[in-house]
């Protein structure tokens, strides 16, 4: 892990030197979500029939059976009164998006969740399920079999579950019934929204836009929205003069950022983090309990009790230190690591040694923790 880590950084570092000299530019679509142009969340509760026996426990879910005997009564199989406890069966959350301007009879892929207490819905296949948006509606309509990511084995002694096994995808697994009524054509003016907001980011794809036309046709906002004149452009449609805009290439504006995932320790830098002047010194103390209890027995044939005797043996242990270690003021990323580095630690420690920097006011960049 550390030495992944540190090849890491030293790819940062790389990314961070050629982008002082010159920043790549990004195309305008890769920075901004155009007003209305967007995708809407769907949700459906179904049945996963054809499990190898992984499926739900009917006692602890009663809500299958219920889905169950529905299902079968729309299909003209009178149920009523009858028992039966199969296991091959899973109630399910079916899940998708569909996306701006989807039409009547496309595809879409879909997302399958166990909610009761299955095992696997690996092999199984989705009974045809109607998916809902927020109004209420039914947009689209889901059925398929299921690819699920995960296995699960094991025996009466144990069991081994690797990935998600209750989870799983079909693609294309839903099929478009309804459109989402969004009239593209009738606007006049349309709004540019960033997705990191920048006053800086947003001048510039103002006058990016502007000096493409030659006229004025863009207008920031504010930091996170640029308000596009659609008649300004003089194209035949607002289409049209998307399709021109999405693809002019800004040089964007980056925030001072550290991000630090402790789970994995990992560290992520940005080109533009300063550090003021700060002296940074770093030591293990460990602390060692080792419990040894001893078992006092009474002879064989003597009227006692036996006795267990508690031993605890504690040490501490410091490591020596290694000194302080200087970064000047006003270090770029570069020096940044190489200081860090300096002192030896594991990239665990370096996260501590980064808070602590952040907390004495001398790291100058948002600190992201994950």
């Amino acid at each position: 892990m550390r030495l992944f880590i540190q090849a890491l950084l030293c790819l940062v570092i790389t990314l961070a030197q050629q982008g002082s000299v010159s920043a790549s530019p990004v195309r305008i679509k890769d920075l901004v979500d155009f007003d209305g142009v967007r995708g809407n969340d769907l949700v459906g509760y179904g049945l996963v029939v054809g499990l190898d026996g992984s499926g739900d426990g009917l006692r602890n879910a009663p809500f299958t059976e219920d889905i169950m005997t529905n299902i079968l009564e729309r299909l003209s199989v009178n149920v009523t009164g009858e028992q039966f406890r199969p296991k091959n069966v899973a109630a399910v959350l079916v899940t998708a998006t569909l996306p701006p301007f989807a039409r009547t009879g496309g595809q879409i892929d879909v997302t399958v969740s166990a909610i009761g207490d299955a095992k696997s819905l690996l092999g199984g296949t989705l009974v045809m399920t109607p998916m809902n948006a927020a109004d209420g509606e039914i947009y689209a309509v889901s059925q398929g079999t299921i690819i699920a990511g995960g296995a699960t084995a094991g025996g009466d002694g144990g069991q081994v579950t690797q990935g998600v096994p209750t989870s799983g995808t079909i693609p294309s697994g839903a099929r478009i019934e309804r459109e989402i009524e969004f009239q593209l054509s009738s606007l006049s003016d349309l709004r540019l929204a960033l997705r990191e907001a920048d006053f800086t980011t947003a001048g510039r794809i103002e006058q990016a836009i502007n000096r493409d036309f030659g006229r004025g046709v863009a207008v920031m906002l504010d930091s996170g929205t640029v308000l596009l004149d659609v008649p300004a452009t003089r194209m035949e449609s607002v289409a049209h003069a998307l399709g021109r805009i999405e693809n002019i290439e800004v040089e964007p504006e980056r925030k001072a950022r550290v991000v630090v995932d402790q789970r994995s320790g990992t560290i992520v830098m940005g080109e533009d983090v300063r550090i003021s002047r700060v002296a940074v010194s770093q030591g293990n103390l460990t602390l060692r309990i080792q419990e040894e209890p001893l078992v006092a027995q009474p002879n064989p044939f003597a009227a006692g009790e036996t006795v267990v005797v508690p031993r605890t043996r504690a040490a501490i242990e410091e490591e020596p230190g290694i000194g302080l270690a200087e970064i000047p003021s006003g270090a770029s990323l570069s020096e940044v690591i190489a200081g860090l580095n300096a002192l030896g630690v594991s990239p665990r420690d370096m996260i501590d040694i980064l808070k602590s920097i952040k907390a004495a006011g001398a790291l100058h960049a948002e600190f992201v923790v994950r």
